[in-house]
């Protein structure tokens, strides 16, 4: 049985859409989103300046700053997700797990900003994992695969039609 290419590869382009059609919007949407993340305060608070490039507060001074933020609801070390240290801006970031973001002077202590901070969750839908782990490996790799198929039969779809009007246009010529 002889294989008809062209027949094939737009089955493969239909259905292939069709397959990957949810994630790749998904994915499409939150990249978008996730490119203006520094020019956006509602998506990514901005980095505030502090006083000294050189930081000098203590572990608890920075706790006790946390803790002095209701909507953060932090009473211990384990209610944050990470620190950010900036020396160069004079701040350091600290991020709760409820994704409130406190930005404190490295030298005083003081706190300079108090924002919602949604990058990490658009981070999560783009990349799968918010939904479940398991979405990221058996979801979202098999629909970037299927991209890449798609890409690949879509550029075949292209290409073929100019080269079968190059062929004819060459033989016209040669008449």
């Amino acid at each position: 049985m002889k294989i008809n290419w062209k027949i094939l590869n737009r089955k493969i382009h239909y259905w292939g859409s069709i397959a990957c059609a949810l994630p790749v919007i998904i994915i499409i949407i939150t990249g978008m989103l996730l490119l203006f993340k520094k020019q956006s305060d509602w998506i990514q608070p901005s980095s505030m300046l502090g006083e000294s490039k050189v930081p000098t507060i203590q572990f608890e001074e920075i706790l006790d700053a946390a803790k002095s933020v209701e909507a953060a609801n932090i009473d211990s070390w384990k209610n944050i997700h990470r620190l950010d240290v900036r020396p160069s801006k004079g701040i350091i970031k600290i991020q709760s797990k409820n994704n409130y973001e406190i930005q404190i002077d490295q030298t005083t202590g003081e706190i300079l900003q108090v924002a919602f901070r949604r990058s990490d969750i658009i981070e999560s839908i783009h990349d799968g994992s918010f939904f479940h782990d398991l979405a990221k490996l058996w979801l979202f790799f098999p629909s970037s695969i299927i991209l890449l198929i798609l890409w690949i039969t879509g550029i075949y779809l292209f290409v073929i039609p100019l080269l079968v009007k190059k062929k004819k246009k060459k033989k016209l010529k040669n008449v």
